[in-house]
């Protein structure tokens, strides 16, 4: 665990640097699923879809497919402006939500997402061994549950240890709120079960960088769930898990992660030898 201070502009000097002529462009709203499933389901049409960003001058750039928050039951796909304009793609990705759908459904749409950007990422330039996942609150629980619990991504005969790096940001490492609602569950008593990413901890997974706001300002047992998690990822023989506290910040605290965010992939990039 490492203990970070509110201010964290240090970590600029250490972000990717790039040519400043470098083009961007988005595209949006891209089906992630079959047309035949699209056009089966009037719901799945309207939420199975993402943006990519990305620069368009550049070849073998790295990826960062990123969730939004919302407890599984709200929320809609965006680009964090943080991460706009750093030699980086970012896929802001939707999926189906409570109640409309109930569990797994999240979980698989998210998988058929990441599974999108393997196989086409490399059609826009992207280097597909530098696909990154991340994601704020709801977003890190999907990213967790993708990295750790391979059987989401072999459903689409990708490999979750082809991720090169995970970083959640303030994801519940236990059984999510919404999916105990789901089964009448109170949502504050905690369930540990194989939608728990915290139940599918491994020694072999992907890097693993959590991060929470401060533990006396994030929703109640987040920052605990996290330091938990890292805790099992540890004893089970997982090299690179580690956690970071924002100081200073409550769970709304995309923004001043996401410094670490790209840190944490120009470090992966550097250990792995990957050049963008």
């Amino acid at each position: 665990m490492k203990k970070i201070l509110s201010s964290i502009f240090f970590l600029l000097f250490g972000i990717l640097v790039f040519a400043q002529d470098t083009e961007y462009e988005t595209i949006s709203n891209i089906p992630y699923y079959s047309e035949s499933v699209n056009q089966s389901d009037e719901y799945i049409s309207e939420r199975c879809v993402l943006d990519v960003y990305y620069p368009k001058n550049m070849r073998d750039f790295p990826t960062i497919v990123w969730f939004h928050g919302g407890g599984l039951s709200g929320g809609n796909k965006y680009i964090p402006a943080a991460l706009k304009e750093k030699g980086l793609c970012v896929i802001a990705v939707n999926y189906r939500l409570h109640p409309a759908v109930q569990s797994p459904t999240y979980i698989e749409d998210a998988a058929a997402a990441v599974a999108w950007v393997f196989h086409q990422i490399d059609g826009y330039g992207g280097d597909t061994s530098a696909i990154f996942i991340s994601g704020h609150s709801a977003g890190g629980y999907l990213t967790m549950m993708l990295g750790l619990d391979k059987r989401w991504l072999a459903s689409h005969k990708i490999d979750a240890d082809r991720i090169a790096g995970l970083i959640p940001f303030s994801g519940q490492t236990v059984t999510h709120s919404t999916i105990r609602e789901e089964r009448g569950i109170d949502s504050p008593r905690p369930i540990i079960d194989d939608l728990a990413p915290v139940y599918h901890i491994r020694a072999d997974a992907p890097p693993l960088l959590l991060i929470t706001g401060d533990r006396e300002l994030e929703m109640s047992g987040r920052y605990e769930e996290n330091a938990y998690l890292m805790s099992m990822m540890k004893a089970v023989g997982h090299q690179d898990t580690k956690l970071f506290e924002l100081n200073g910040y409550g769970h709304s605290m995309v923004e001043p992660a996401v410094p670490l965010l790209i840190k944490e992939v120009e470090r992966i990039l550097e250990a792995n030898k990957i050049k963008p």
